[in-house]
């Protein structure tokens, strides 16, 4: 908090004074939530100088290439820590102990199946339905089953919905994968990790076991990790709003989920994937750096640069070890379409023009790579990101829950026409 203020002056008014906050690490700002009873707003499209809510879970600074989760750098975390601790650290605000982490495990493990109705449901679908589609609703419709724990007031209630979500949602999404590829679902198994079951439920079949390399799980756990939380961005956001309203969460995050669904959100690491066969073969390669170079032609290299990271994407470097290490094991290296998707980092990270605009290879680049090597559907890529969201969406929710909160309530430019009297349809 600070004792400074802010003075605004609008012609033909006293000066208005507005206290400016300050946080622990970040921008100062302005509060001008007195500004309506002065008879005027502030007009922000995008929300780009706004802060919408105080919160103690995640920190950003995009010059820098910063990224704290509970004030632990991404690249630790990454390193040292695991998707399920993590899950934990924003939940709860601190890194467990030994104990701690083990009853966690535990308890996300023994919640992983979900009720035969369940099934029913997906398989209602048409068979060639989108996942996304599948998961907004399947999500949403968790709290017709879950009766017992929807007291968004009960702290107890609201552990078990966020348990029951990070536990669940992996089954379902595998579950959608099964419904959209034409094969039957395959259960949890308790005797593997968060990862290694996710993996199992999506590649496992009835006719064989699916033997999950050590190097794949850590892979698939760090795309979850590295996608856990990203501050207010527009699902978080959504998130949030939809909370304000008092309503359920498994209907606050199938909100997220729907806003992730779209492609300037989520849909980036399938971006990188069109355009990679967009761009066809290595040899058409420096036409196409070329074309992005060139401000008159729409051609844009996705993958690269970020909308809040203006320096490097900190989860970028993590990812590309595990990029690495992927095509390595699955004997990928010469596979003609990572061939060229490694080509073209190369250039990104060498060439003086991406270096001097700073448009560095960042996550998504090389979480779509992983993913295609997997064999996993395009139209998987956006359930699987918000798999990894899940814990940073309810971790957001249950922050707003248990603070002093107002229903959201945007405000507007009016640019629609003046006061017009009804006319009679004869004289329209």
């Amino acid at each position: 908090m600070s004792n400074r203020k802010a003075t605004l002056t609008i012609e033909g008014q006293a000066p208005i004074e507005l206290p400016i906050l300050k946080g622990t690490l970040g921008q100062d700002v302005i509060d001008i939530g007195t500004l309506g009873s002065h008879n005027v707003f502030t007009y922000d499209p995008g929300f780009s100088a706004t802060a919408a809510c105080q919160s103690d879970i995640t920190y950003i600074d995009g010059d820098k290439g910063i990224l704290l989760h509970r004030g632990y750098p991404i690249e630790q975390l990454a390193e040292k820590s695991d998707y399920l601790e993590t899950c934990y650290l924003l939940l709860e605000g601190a890194l467990p102990n030994a104990e701690e982490k083990a009853e966690f495990v535990n308890t996300i493990k023994y919640h992983t199946m979900v009720n035969r109705s369940v099934e029913h449901f997906i398989s209602g679908f048409r068979y060639d339905a989108h996942p996304m589609a599948m998961l907004v609703g399947v999500v949403g419709a968790m709290s017709s089953f879950y009766h017992d724990s929807l007291d968004i007031n009960n702290e107890e209630h609201r552990k078990i919905s966020a348990h029951r979500l990070i536990a669940k949602i992996p089954t379902i999404a595998a579950m959608c994968h099964k419904h959209f590829t034409g094969q039957p679902f395959i259960y949890p198994d308790n005797s593997l990790s968060y990862s290694e079951n996710f993996l199992h439920m999506m590649f496992g079949t009835p006719c064989e076991p699916y033997v999950v390399q050590p190097a794949i799980a850590k892979a698939m756990d760090r795309i979850f990790l590295l996608h856990a939380d990203h501050e207010q961005n527009a699902s978080t956001s959504t998130v949030r709003l939809a909370g304000s309203t008092g309503a359920n969460p498994f209907s606050c995050i199938a909100a997220g989920i729907a806003a992730l669904w779209g492609p300037a959100h989520g849909g980036a690491n399938e971006a990188v994937l069109d355009m990679l066969e967009e761009i066809g073969h290595e040899d058409n390669i420096d036409a196409y750096v070329a074309k992005a170079k060139d401000k008159s032609d729409p051609f844009r290299l996705m993958g690269f640069g970020h909308r809040v990271y203006k320096n490097h994407d900190p989860r970028a470097t993590v990812m590309r070890e595990s990029c690495d290490e992927v095509l390595a094991v699955l004997g990928l290296e010469n596979d003609p379409l990572f061939r060229l998707a490694k080509k073209l980092e190369k250039i990104a990270l060498e060439d003086e023009y991406f270096i001097s605009k700073k448009l560095y290879p960042n996550v998504d680049f090389y979480s779509g790579i992983i993913l295609k090597a997997l064999g996993i559907p395009v139209e998987m890529f956006t359930v699987i990101f918000a798999t990894g969201r899940t814990v940073g969406w309810i971790s957001h929710w249950n922050e707003m829950i248990t603070h002093p909160y107002r229903i959201g309530r945007p405000r507007q430019l009016y640019t629609g026409a003046d006061v017009r009297d009804y006319p009679a349809v004869e004289d329209r």
